[in-house]
């Protein structure tokens, strides 16, 4: 018996010092990254890198602010054409979520999450860019809807059927509708938790490249009409980084960094909107 114990102790203390090394290798490894881009990109970062635009090569200086209004657009787009139809389609599953078609709109969210982005980005390109023979910012905020989705549509659901049902039967013992209930009663005490998916999904995309080269194309110029091909931060840091000029790999580590910290502010926002709800 003894001995026994004695050996389950060992393996529990094995097992968990393999977790906690793991644990440790995965954080140096993060830390590592952002470390290396922070000091890397610093470097370049000054006021007319975020206000000007790129120069050619051999000019002194330039910016990347052109890429960061065509992001912003993008993304703001692609979030108005994601958002209603992932939360009524959370909606759908939240109050139907039985039966063969909830089941099959959730395996089919799961494999559409699981898609390679590039593989979007080619679908964009065939369905919007091939056809009319012009690239668009509109093409890619369409392949970054389809990137966010499936995030919105399963937080979102989760966060409807986390309320408790209490509150529902007390909306509609007091003679609410089923509908008035889900709209007035349910999905503002979900808000939080949607807020909070919301902005994940935005920070899955707002780094996203390979969609873009098969659909918003880029621009060196000043462009805010999203039907003509717009500059986008993330091309603009690959264009950077393939090229052979050290003036312009350092502002692709600038650009990097601008990137990772946009990010790291997404996901910071979506745990202060979490938290307040999780405390009470």
């Amino acid at each position: 018996m003894n001995r026994s114990l004695a050996s389950r102790h060992t393996a529990s203390w094995i097992g968990g010092t393999v977790t906690a090394l793991c644990a440790l290798i995965g954080a140096a490894i993060l830390i590592l990254i952002l470390g290396y881009v922070a000091i890397a990109g610093a470097r370049a970062i000054n006021p007319a890198f975020l206000t000007q635009l790129p120069v050619p090569v051999g000019e002194p200086g330039g910016g990347v602010a052109n890429g960061i209004v065509g992001t912003l657009i993008t993304v703001a787009i692609a979030t108005l054409l994601a958002l209603p139809i992932g939360l009524l389609c959370a909606l759908f599953l939240a109050l139907f979520g039985r039966g063969w078609l909830p089941e099959a709109v959730r395996f089919l969210s799961d494999v559409l999450s699981g898609i390679p982005s590039i593989a979007i980005g080619l679908f964009a390109y065939t369905l919007l860019v091939a056809p009319f023979r012009h690239f668009s910012a509109l093409s890619a905020s369409v392949a970054f809807a389809i990137l966010m989705l499936p995030i919105i549509l399963r937080t979102s659901e989760e966060a409807i059927r986390s309320v408790p049902r209490s509150i529902r039967e007390g909306a509609l013992a007091l003679g609410l509708s089923e509908f008035a209930t889900t709209m007035r009663i349910v999905v503002p005490a979900a808000r939080p938790a949607i807020t909070t998916g919301l902005l994940l999904a935005i920070a899955r995309v707002t780094g996203e490249t390979a969609p873009l080269l098969f659909t918003a194309f880029g621009s060196q110029f000043w462009e805010l009409n999203p039907a003509q091909p717009m500059a986008q931060l993330p091309l603009q840091v690959f264009t950077y980084a393939i090229s052979p000029y050290e003036s312009w790999h350092a502002q692709a580590w600038a650009g990097a960094l601008l990137l990772i910290a946009a990010v790291f502010i997404l996901n910071v926002l979506a745990r202060l909107v979490l938290t307040p709800r999780t405390e009470r």
